[in-house]
């Protein structure tokens, strides 16, 4: 069948269809991964990400309005967005359904337009864009696009052929623009998945048979929830209303606190919570139209709910008495300053718990934590300026994003991305200086930490002219690997050797769930035999994957 133009309905069967076939398809995008260490996660971040928002579109029913669906498709992702991948794709989609989203059907023009601002989206999302990757992927397809619309190519099917044809073309090209692929032998593997969401895109369209049973079960982004704070005894605001403004005009911080200013004149139970294109909005008020006038100013309004709470309350009264009526505590004020630490292990946690760190995100390698994960933990943290380290450079992207969708609190982004860069940046703080001062101090000192992690190897490979057999224990340092063998004791010092020089003061070892303390305090006398001036400590990580992280400063 030939298609000059698709409607909602089939951008929604292609959106699933794509996600289904990432889905099938991330383990072996998992095994891509540069390093050989066993921890490649770009496929599982990816499934995620999609599944997060193919939950939100499969919800939307068969016959979504184009609207809906570009909602749903760019909420869902940016809130369910894991990892460096999952976030650069969460961004492509964003970009892509910022253009979509105003027509009712789709011809060639409009996917080559809307695939373009992808593609500029995601490269903004990034700070130092680096070719090789999954940017030049989208790139290379965006401009291809754009080229089969110049030569007048209208049929939907011959141009998402030639799109896809082209786009695996420069996928196969991305070893020859990072020689890091090239020595590993593989492409990129972000740039993969993002092939497999268009070939199965691509399937759909061709009207081929796909199973998207699996999706209903896909987990949604969680979302933030609106609290209710209804009185037990006299309801000043009678109706609880909430509703969606699907926004059409700049909705920036100044506006947000004005909207919010308004709402408490007409009321309490104030949510306002913004996501980019999107505004939820929850007041306890008198007067449910004047909230509704008041959003319609910025956008359309969707999924308006207006309950009347005095009659809810009636309810509840001829149910006090069977059920005493649990008293919350009152909630302290909110402190400047709160920490959120993302963690794997049980003796890392701890380690952060001790130093004043109030929330701990469990994750990692192989655990990314999503966007909304990190918003979540903002949320329990009562502090109006929260500092979190993300410890793993995979997820300073989603920190990053967490930053921009929150609203109410100040997130700042402490770039770590190790453990021990996260624990120095805690130790750091001091109390007397501002939130500015303290943020430049931390990022400062984490520049200061060398780290080290001891793994194995999950294949055969020849990375940083180190030739690598499967098995082999190796050590990952900040910038490549350091060393590797058969001898975890020999490893483990050659790593601490490479990093060890004359102005270094400490040397900390943490080690994993799989070391016994006994082994551990076996190396820890080894490194401090070798290293005789300097001081060495040793702590239980419980950490999983990583025999040690070794940290030198």
């Amino acid at each position: 069948m030939s298609y000059q133009e698709i409607d909602a309905k089939m951008l929604s069967k292609m959106f699933l269809a794509g996600a289904k076939n990432l889905e099938s398809k991330k383990e072996y995008i998992n095994e891509l991964n540069v390093f050989p260490v066993p921890d490649g996660d770009t496929g599982t971040n990816m499934t995620m990400t999609i599944l997060s928002a193919a939950k939100e579109v499969t919800a939307l029913g068969e016959n979504p309005s184009m609207e809906d669906l570009c909602k749903a498709i760019s909420s869902g992702s940016l809130r369910g967005a894991r990892g460096n991948s999952g976030v650069i794709l969460s961004q492509l989609f964003r970009g892509l359904t910022k253009v979509i989203k105003t027509y009712h059907s789709l011809n060639v023009a409009v996917i080559s337009e809307s695939c373009e601002k992808a593609v500029e989206t995601a490269y903004k999302a990034v700070m130092k864009p680096k070719e090789g990757t999954i940017l030049t992927v989208a790139k290379g397809i965006s401009d291809k696009a754009k080229e089969l619309v110049s030569e007048g190519v209208t049929d939907l099917e011959v141009f998402m052929e030639k799109v896809l044809e082209h786009g695996k073309y420069v996928l196969s090209q991305t070893p020859e623009l990072l020689p890091v692929l090239k020595q590993a032998g593989v492409v990129d593997s972000g740039g993969q998945g993002l092939i497999e969401v268009i070939s199965g895109a691509y399937d759909a369209l061709l009207g081929k048979e796909i199973d998207y049973s699996s999706l209903e079960e896909a987990p949604a982004a969680s979302q933030k929830p609106f609290v209710e704070a209804t009185e037990e005894a006299e309801i000043k605001f009678g109706y609880c209303t909430e509703f969606l403004i699907l926004l059409n005009k700049n909705f920036n911080i100044k506006t947000e606190m004005d909207f919010k200013a308004y709402l408490e004149s007409i009321g309490d139970s104030i949510v306002c919570v913004c996501d980019g294109e999107t505004v939820k909005i929850h007041v306890h008020t008198n007067d449910p139209g004047l909230a509704l006038q008041k959003g319609l100013k910025f956008g359309q309004l969707s999924n308006i709910k207006i309950d009347n709470m005095r009659l809810e309350h009636e309810e509840r009264v001829q149910k006090a008495a069977e059920k005493p009526v649990e008293k919350e505590e009152p909630k302290e004020p909110p402190k400047k300053v709160g920490f959120i630490a993302i963690s794997a292990g049980d003796g890392l946690s701890e380690i952060f718990k001790s130093i004043g760190v109030d929330y701990v995100i469990e994750g990692g390698q192989t655990m990314n934590p999503s966007t909304a994960d990190i918003l979540d933990a903002v949320d329990r943290v009562n502090a109006e300026n929260v500092f979190i380290l993300p410890n793993n450079k995979n997820i300073i992207l989603a920190a990053r994003q967490a930053a921009e969708l929150m609203t109410d609190k100040n997130l700042l982004v402490i770039p770590t991305k190790t453990i021990p860069q996260g624990i120095t940046a805690v130790i750091n703080y001091m109390d007397g200086s501002s939130v500015d001062e303290n943020e430049e101090v931390m990022i400062s000192e984490i520049a200061k930490v060398k780290t080290g992690q001891i793994t194995y190897a999950v294949r055969d490979t020849v990375i940083d002219d180190k030739e690598i057999k499967k098995d082999d224990y190796m050590g990952v340092g900040d910038n490549g690997i350091l060393a590797n063998g058969k001898d975890l004791t020999e490893v483990v010092l050659e790593t601490v050797a490479a990093m060890a020089d004359e102005d270094s003061e400490l040397i900390s070892v943490y080690y994993g769930s799989d070391v016994t303390e006994e082994d551990a305090e076996a190396i820890r006398g080894k490194i401090a035999d070798a290293w005789p001036n300097l001081d060495v400590e040793l702590q239980n990580g419980g950490q999983p994957i990583y025999y040690y992280l070794v940290s030198v400063e």
